[in-house]
């Protein structure tokens, strides 16, 4: 058998250990503080950029002087909004009870993150995503062969689609 000799393991101060390899020369040099290099000093806003805080002032000073002799300022008067933001505005001008309409809107939202949620904790469950997958598609094929596929069942479709946007929408 092989003999086994024993030797006594120091373990020495951290502050002569560097890491496991080397320990840490104890000289005068290796005792000096190690800084990091200063950051620059951080820009004042007006110097840095005076053009745009005066362009800034000057579109105030603008404005102000365009609210009190009672004129439309510049930008508000050559910009125009789009279509859409026309009609919304519009529409929601029309609208009589808009407690109820903003409480549906509210709703709708919250209902939207609801059944997310539940579709997210469907997904997870391990059959039932690719049952659903099966059954959306066995529908859409149904769907293009009852509607799509022949000439007066496309008519017959367009015709009901249109039928129900006048019926939502009304005749205008």
């Amino acid at each position: 058998m092989a003999s086994v000799s024993s030797s006594a393991l120091s373990i020495p101060s951290s502050s002569t250990l560097v890491d496991a390899k080397s320990p840490r020369q104890t000289t005068a040099a290796s005792l000096q503080c190690v800084t990091l290099p200063t950051l620059p000093p951080l820009p004042v806003h007006s110097q840095s950029r005076p053009w745009k805080t005066t362009a800034y002032c000057r579109k105030i000073a603008r404005n102000m002087m365009a609210m009190a002799t009672g004129e439309a300022p510049a930008e508000v008067a050559t910009t125009e909004l789009p279509e859409i933001v026309k009609t919304i505005q519009e529409t929601w001008d029309k609208v009589e009870d808009k407690y109820a309409v903003s409480s549906l809107a509210v709703a709708g939202v919250v209902a939207l993150w609801g059944s997310t949620g539940l579709i997210s904790a469907i997904d997870r469950l391990p059959l039932i995503p690719g049952l659903l997958e099966l059954v959306g598609i066995g529908y859409s094929g149904w769907f293009a062969y009852k509607n799509l596929i022949f000439r007066p069942d496309r008519e017959a479709l367009v015709q009901k689609i249109k039928d129900k946007y006048k019926e939502i929408i009304g005749n205008s």
